[in-house]
């Protein structure tokens, strides 16, 4: 299992940027993606981004391409998501999420939850 520390979350203003951290530990040679969803309250979870952990191949939903950027500093053993120009409507609970292989192919942020190990959430809000 993989247990995953989230932290960097908290309020902005619209237009602002907040970077969110996420360090794994345990059996991380079984992860082969690590990914950021979010949920916000009364919606459904939603994939965001995704980064593989070998190939550092990246992949984004449509609401947040070209505003955040997920990278994989593999020395610090440490996902970061860059959130930048931030909407009222990014405001969510952020979850990483360590992919087993099942969850990091196809379509990774379309894969069920049972193919991921997840972290506790951080949130973020975004006032206008």
């Amino acid at each position: 299992e993989v247990h995953l520390a989230e932290s960097g979350g908290g309020s902005v203003q619209a237009g602002g940027s907040l970077t969110l951290s996420c360090v794994p530990s345990g059996t991380t040679f079984k992860t082969y993606c690590i990914a950021w969803f979010r949920q916000a309250p009364g919606k459904e979870r939603e994939g965001v981004a995704v980064i593989d952990t070998d190939s550092r191949w990246t992949y984004y939903s449509d609401p947040v391409k070209g505003r955040f950027t997920i990278s994989h500093i593999k020395t610090k053993n440490t996902v970061h998501l860059v959130m930048d120009n931030l909407k009222p409507e990014d405001t969510a609970t952020y979850y990483c999420a360590a992919g087993k292989k099942s969850g990091c192919t196809g379509r990774p942020l379309q894969n069920s939850a049972d193919t991921y190990d997840w972290g506790q959430g951080i949130q973020v809000t975004v006032s206008s």
